[in-house]
């Protein structure tokens, strides 16, 4: 299933108004950079969280369970049947 965040519109004339605003500037028609919206420290703060996690956890991991989720992970990534 899809998700759009955005309905398109069916209608021609609105479709080619929208189209004569983009080429304009009237608007924007959401090209804009969304992470200018965000507060820098909250994403430097996330960052610095994500990049920390993955070895983190790793490292706290036995080869042996470490092992076995690559296994899980490989097998799902290989499987006929990819829906659950």
């Amino acid at each position: 299933m899809h998700n759009r965040s955005s309905k398109r519109l069916t209608d021609t004339n609105q479709l080619a108004k929208l189209m004569v605003d983009i080429a304009t500037g009237d608007i924007d028609g959401g090209l804009t950079d969304p992470a200018a919206a965000k507060n820098p420290a909250a994403v430097a703060l996330g960052r610095l969280g994500g990049k920390k996690g993955g070895f983190a956890r790793a490292a706290k991991l036995s080869e042996e369970e470490r092992h076995k989720i690559a296994t899980v992970a490989a097998n799902k990534r290989w499987s006929k049947n990819k829906v659950e």
